[in-house]
């Protein structure tokens, strides 16, 4: 039986007698004071998850310090100035921190894993979460075919299917190309050519390992599947050898089509800030290219010399998702931000958005930032400060869910979310968060049956919304 608030307070002023002549480790303290209610990873117990962004008394360091300084003794939860020095209260909160990252990252994981149902009422639908399959690793894109089946693209180098009634076969596709499988590196986005019912490709983005063995970079091919293997592949796109780095950060890649069957796909700029505003390089940009990788004849710089044809638009840090506002026609993306100052942007041809000359977060390893603006760079509609670092983006158009007709839906792999943004023309109005806590959410998509699938990381598995109305 859990212990009640006031019991926990017992427990943890008896244990925190102990530490007068005991050395006053955080984790130590951490553990001692807050597992008991909070949990034993503190991912919550009789008391809530403390690793979320989702804290009722504030997620702030200050807001931190001051409950466990103060407590909050109208719910039983006791204060511990008496018993910590200001310096242990703020390495407590630095730990804190710190085990918040790695939740985020999924190096931490709730006990007993996520709930295969769970309900949640958000502002104008009820609605399930229901998992479709789980036992993947780090699913990142997920695309449709015509007969309802799926196949997911899964970081570690795997294309997995799963049939229209929702089994996951039991073996991978055979005979994929091999990935640099590190930090951000692995297979990233995986979609269908738009007649894929008569040509049947496929176009998978991953990172692969350069000449040099500790060089990488974003190469992007196609292929068809048959007999369950891999086959036919053919190069979509591949940079020089020189734009091979040894950092493993930022090699995007989000796919998506236009209506003239053109393919968008975004890299970063793989940890080298300046390179964005550089048009000679394709790091740090939004490309377009005609479905064999050529280059479409009214891309903006196709026509000046020196500039690398394929970009549509630049000053991008780590575009990771791509859709059309299906009421506008317009373009909008998501970015990371360095720390903080994650972006949702409006894309137009040949813009400027402004990294790193200008950012809303903040400086970080080697990054040098302008300021919040700089002439000549777009603004973003949205930055998220704290960061949420947005994933791939859907605009809501199924009328499973006529209440978010046209709302934008969010992935959010800090705070492990799936937002909802309402627009006005080019404008965002309102936010809200759908569900947070059930894994970090990579990718979110619309599947033949109106309903909504999202791909989920730590742990990894495919799960859909479901309306419960």
């Amino acid at each position: 039986m859990p212990l009640s608030p006031l019991s926990c307070a017992l427990v943890f002023f008896t244990a925190a007698a102990a530490f007068a002549a005991e050395p006053r480790d955080p984790a130590t303290l951490v553990t001692t004071l807050c597992a008991g209610c909070h949990g034993t990873n503190l991912t919550g117990g009789t008391a809530p998850n403390l690793l979320t962004d989702a804290l009722k008394h504030g997620n702030d360091d200050a807001s931190l310090l001051r409950a466990i300084r103060d407590g909050f003794p109208q719910t039983g939860m006791v204060g511990y100035a008496a018993i910590l020095s200001p310096e242990e209260q703020t390495a407590m909160v630095a730990h804190i921190r710190k085990q918040s990252r790695d939740y985020a990252f999924g190096r931490i994981l709730k006990p007993g894993g996520m709930p295969a149902t769970a309900t949640f009422k958000s502002e104008r639908h009820t609605f399930r979460l229901e998992t479709v399959v789980e036992g993947l690793d780090t699913p990142w894109g997920i695309t449709f075919l015509p007969d309802g089946s799926m196949l997911v693209s899964d970081r570690i180098g795997v294309i997995r299917a799963i049939t229209k009634d929702g089994k996951l076969a039991p073996d991978p596709i055979r005979d994929t190309p091999k990935p640099l499988v590190k930090q951000d590196g692995g297979y990233l986005d995986l979609i269908a050519h738009p007649d894929y019912a008569k040509n049947g490709w496929l176009y998978l983005a991953y990172s692969e390992s350069g000449e040099n063995p500790a060089t990488s970079m974003t190469v992007i091919v196609r292929g068809r599947v048959r007999a369950g293997a891999w086959v036919d592949q053919a190069l979509i796109f591949r940079a020089p050898q020189k734009f091979y780095y040894r950092d493993t950060s930022h090699y995007g890649c989000r796919f998506l089509w236009d209506k003239a069957g053109n393919l968008f796909f975004t890299i970063g700029e793989r940890g080298t800030a300046t390179d964005s505003q550089d048009l000679t390089n394709p790091l740090g940009k939004i490309h377009r290219i005609k479905d064999d990788g050529t280059t479409p004849a009214d891309n903006p710089f196709v026509n000046q010399p020196g500039a690398w044809p394929t970009i549509w638009s630049y000053g991008h840090r780590h575009p990771q998702g791509l859709q059309y506002h299906p009421v506008t026609g317009k373009l909008w993306s998501t970015e990371h931000g360095p720390r903080n100052g994650d972006e949702l942007n409006r894309i137009e041809p040949g813009k400027n958005y402004g990294w790193p000359l200008a950012s809303w977060g903040q400086v970080q390893f080697r990054e040098k930032i302008g300021g919040t603006s700089h002439p000549g760079t777009e603004q973003p509609v949205v930055q998220w400060s704290p960061g949420i670092a947005p994933a791939a983006i859907e605009f809501c158009t199924t009328p499973r869910f006529p209440n978010w007709k046209n709302d934008l839906l969010v992935c959010g792999l800090f705070g492990r979310q799936l937002r909802r943004v309402v627009t006005d023309g080019d404008r965002v109005t309102h936010q809200e968060v759908l569900f947070a806590d059930q894994g970090r959410v990579r990718d979110v998509t619309i599947g033949p049956d109106g309903l909504i699938y999202v791909a989920l990381n730590a742990p990894g598995r495919i799960a859909r919304l479901v309306p419960a109305e």
